[in-house]
């Protein structure tokens, strides 16, 4: 038989160190905050028909406002 390619996905510097399998029930894996906000200091969030704001700070903190 030959040998199958490779199919798994590139290793990525924004890739999270966990996947879904480490997580608890009902939660989804992490996500690394520069995939997010793609060099911007706010990112709009939508959620249930309210908009907040995430915003990170100068010294990298991250603060969620209504």
């Amino acid at each position: 038989m030959p040998p199958q390619p490779n199919t798994a996905p590139p290793a990525s510097a924004h890739t999270p160190a966990n996947t879904s399998a480490d997580c608890p029930a009902g939660t989804a894996a992490p996500i690394d905050s520069a995939l997010l906000f793609h060099g911007a200091t706010e990112l709009p969030i939508d959620h249930r028909g309210v908009r907040y704001r995430l915003r990170q700070t100068s010294l990298g903190k991250l603060i969620l406002t209504k």
